[in-house]
């Protein structure tokens, strides 16, 4: 039977008027208000609903009637009515004919093409003041970066009943049925499911506002977690560097561990990364005296863990000043940081705790990771950096720093740094500053750059003329445009993608170049995979490690571009040495992470201190399978160093699968076809991790073409 159309102003009428019976007093979302408390479930008499359904449009109905009502009754609350709203919404929502249907799925793709695009430019000129380099700053700058036009859209989305039209009308997949039958979806169905998808958490009020709080106070820990490494002293008292370096914890000191490779004297350079090893140890364990934290008035010993007052003329008292914020005066107590880094990691567990029960199709944040953002089942990825951490060759690579070191391998050579000869920057630099002055002249050296890489030169325009440079007072970044054009073609052209790049007064540095290169192939893929996709629903990528590998596989040519060098075996090989010992490293630092994550659903009301004794007992346990053997020291709990752990809720993981996939692309995207093989990979759109993959390269995200380029790499030099 054909149902009668829809009438979706009465709809909205009955959104309206349910939410004005549920919340007497209360103002709608789109107020500006602040978003509802969590609202119970109301009782929903499935079967009733279907027999309704089944009854006025017939028994073919059955099966989609089952499912639409299973799906909106999942997140239903109160405040949306009671039961004989949502009888009424069911009966006049649901849509039969095969023809509207269709019609359904067009307004969908079109009004929210529409919404996210410009809820996306609004906020990109909001925030313009502050990313860009437009003339001096204002206070009020802040304020409007800081304004989000959109929060409130997706409880709109429901309070509107837009989401539970979407809900009742298509199907929404969990991950098991995606990997199972994906592959046989048209390209309309993974459209459908892209749509109904966005829905799959509905957080309350104080569940986003919890995890807001959290957020930004494990930021802020992690922002002011700083060494002042003139001040923490070597075994025997020497200082072992200048006064003035402040490392910030993890970033930063690892960082510095790598740097050390290069240094001329290696005597000072091994005593060094011994030294910043240890800091990160007594920081995992919590031993590290409170006192000593961003503070360059007191010396700090880690290797007898003793607290001093710095000698006045050793105190960068300038430079503390412009840096962090610390109490009048030096605490010189030995007492050690009292479990404040678990206690910030359970504040982080629990605040996202609260999204569980609004989040039906993935009650964890575990979950919702692997389930509804990255799509891939957490033990194919568990299985992916197994099979690194657990490669034979672990050791031949092992064996072969080893002798370039000179020396036994020790922890820290974790982070060994050497593979890949580096050309001195200042001349670089030289070059680009040359070559872009500006951020027009490199916008105008888009079309030769992307011929560089590879695509023809009518591609190169069409790109180039998707793609807008502005001045950056960062690093700079690239912002994807979500809009192809307004809603009919005579209100409009679409919205381009936007590379931020950071331009010197004296002209674009080498590191700036690099970065604009790397961030230019963001936009290429954003370009293509909003424009040349065939359903705005399912425009992107699976992921961010695919969009970070996309850029990658340019970034590493950027000297090419330069006409300084071109691919040759020795650099590959170099490369591919550098992916695997990097990816080795970060496995097993990202199996400790997901386990802690397990510990603690499993042990909710844990207190810091066990969390802490939990936390090193898993990283303890990975470094002595994976790591000891090779590197030495049992019992090491430096896995557990990362700020991530902290402050990005379970993100580790990501890295070593970018990083397979990176390599992975890159097969495909180098050699004369290297431009065509970047588009077919972009503009498939964000289907299944594997999918994606098998299309771009002919393969599912497999470890092995990483693998057998570290093998060859190994034989090539001798080992």
């Amino acid at each position: 039977m054909r149902s009668p159309p829809l009438s979706w102003a009465r709809l909205g009428a009955l959104a309206l008027t349910a939410i004005a019976a549920a919340a007497p007093g209360c103002k709608t979302a789109s107020t500006g208000a602040a978003p509802p408390a969590k609202s119970a479930r109301i009782e929903v008499d499935d079967a009733g609903l279907v027999a309704s359904l089944v009854q006025k449009h017939g028994q073919s109905s059955r099966e989609r009637a089952e499912r639409g009502v299973r799906q909106v009754a999942a997140y239903w609350r109160e405040q949306d009515g009671d039961a004989a709203t949502l009888r009424a919404f069911v009966e006049q929502g649901f849509v039969a004919d095969p023809q509207q249907l269709d019609a359904l799925h067009r307004r969908f793709s079109a009004a929210l093409e529409q919404i996210d695009g410009h809820m996306l430019e609004i906020g990109r000129a909001l925030r313009s003041w502050n990313e860009l380099e437009l003339g001096p700053q204002m206070e009020v700058d802040q304020l409007f970066a800081a304004l989000d036009v959109g929060a409130h859209l997706p409880e709109d989305l429901f309070s509107s009943k837009l989401a539970f039209v979407a809900l009742l009308n298509f199907p929404q997949p969990d991950l098991q049925e995606m990997v199972a039958q994906g592959p046989r979806w048209s390209r309309k169905q993974w459209a459908e499911a892209r749509l109904t998808r966005r829905f799959a958490l509905r957080p309350n009020g104080a569940a986003r506002q919890a995890v807001a709080k959290a957020t930004a106070d494990a930021e802020a820990y992690i922002a002011g977690y700083n060494v002042w490494m003139h001040h923490v002293l070597a075994p025997d008292g020497r200082r072992l560097f200048p006064k003035g370096v402040r490392l910030l914890t993890h970033w930063n000191l690892r960082d510095q561990i790598k740097a050390d490779y290069a240094e001329p004297d290696r005597p000072l350079a091994l005593a060094r990364q011994r030294l910043v090893r240890q800091v990160m140890e007594r920081i995992v364990t919590q031993a590290i005296p409170q006192a000593v934290i961003d503070d360059p008035r007191v010396d700090w010993n880690p290797a007898t863990n003793t607290v001093t007052a710095s000698p006045a003329e050793t105190v960068e008292t300038e430079q503390m000043k412009s840096q962090g914020k610390r109490a009048p005066s030096p605490s010189i107590s030995p007492d050690r940081e009292p479990d404040t880094r678990y206690a910030v990691l359970l504040a982080d567990f629990r605040a996202v705790r609260q999204l569980d029960a609004d989040s039906p199709m993935a009650r964890t944040e575990i979950d919702r990771h692997f389930q509804l953002d990255d799509e891939i089942p957490e033990q194919r990825v568990r299985a992916l950096l197994t099979q690194v951490l657990e490669s034979p060759l672990v050791p031949r690579v092992a064996a072969l720093i080893q002798k370039r070191l000179g020396r036994p391998l020790e922890p820290f050579d974790i982070w060994y740094d050497g593979f890949i000869e580096k050309q001195p920057e200042g001349e670089l630099s030289r070059l680009t500053r040359l070559r872009y002055p500006t951020a027009d002249a490199y916008k105008k050296d888009i079309p030769r750059l992307l011929q560089g890489l590879g695509f023809t030169v009518e591609k190169s325009r069409w790109i180039d003329s998707h793609i807008v440079v502005d001045p950056a007072r960062g690093s700079g970044h690239a912002l994807e445009a979500n809009r192809r054009s307004e809603m009919y073609p005579w209100w409009g052209p679409g919205d381009s993608a936007h590379l931020r790049t950071r331009v010197n007064p004296d002209g674009m540095d080498y590191k700036g170049y690099n970065i604009a290169v790397h961030e230019m192939c963001h936009n290429v893929e954003q370009t293509f995979s909003l424009y040349a996709v065939d359903d705005t629903l399912l425009q992107g990528v699976p992921g961010t490690a695919f969009t970070e590998a996309l850029a990658f596989t340019c970034q590493h040519r950027d000297l090419e571009l330069l006409g300084l060098s071109r691919p040759d075996a020795r650099t590959e090989h170099a490369r591919a040495l550098k992916a695997f010992w990097d990816s080795w490293e970060i496995a097993g630092v990202a199996l400790t992470d997901l386990d802690v994550w397990h510990w603690m659903y499993e042990h909710p009301e844990a207190k810091p201190a066990q969390l802490r004794e939990a936390s090193l007992q898993i990283a303890r346990a990975y470094w002595d399978r994976y790591y000891a053997p090779l590197l030495g020291t049992p019992g090491n709990p430096q896995l557990g160093i990362y700020s991530h752990m902290i402050n990005s809720f379970l993100y580790l993981y990501r890295y070593p699968i970018g990083r397979l996939i990176a390599f992975q692309l890159e097969e495909k995207l180098r050699g004369a076809e290297s431009g065509k093989a970047f588009e077919l990979a972009a503009s498939y759109g964000r289907v299944l991790p594997d999918l994606w993959m098998e299309h771009a390269t002919g393969r599912p995200v497999v470890a092995e073409p990483m693998l057998e380029a570290t093998d060859a790499a190994l034989r090539a030099a001798g080992g």
